[in-house]
């Protein structure tokens, strides 16, 4: 689980897509980034968050976003991203999602 914190933007995202390509390469395939201490994203973090899932994906794995506040959810929701990154009220939500989508 990754636990960023403060605005997820232009100055941070490329620092939180490298941490979730560590953590993929490390071998943990599926990952949750728990959103509670980011007050803002931009569209640069979305797409950090979407690399992450497409890296995730590529490694027979998946990403899951946890406790979002309202103003990530309003951009998931404007972009349509909320399709793809779902967000999870609860980080053990998000976990349990992984047993969902395979069927467990």
């Amino acid at each position: 689980m990754l636990q960023p914190s403060g605005r997820i933007d232009l100055l941070s995202a490329g620092e939180l897509r490298q941490r979730l390509i560590d953590t993929i390469a490390a071998g943990q395939r599926r990952l949750v980034v728990d959103l509670e201490a980011v007050p803002f994203i931009d569209s640069s973090g979305l797409g950090a968050l979407i690399g992450g899932l497409k890296a995730a994906r590529l490694a027979g794995g998946d990403l899951r976003i946890a406790r979002p506040n309202a103003q990530v959810r309003t951009v998931l929701s404007l972009t349509t991203l909320d399709r793809v990154l779902r967000p999870y009220e609860t980080v053990a939500a998000a976990v349990s999602g992984f047993a969902d989508a395979n069927g467990n």
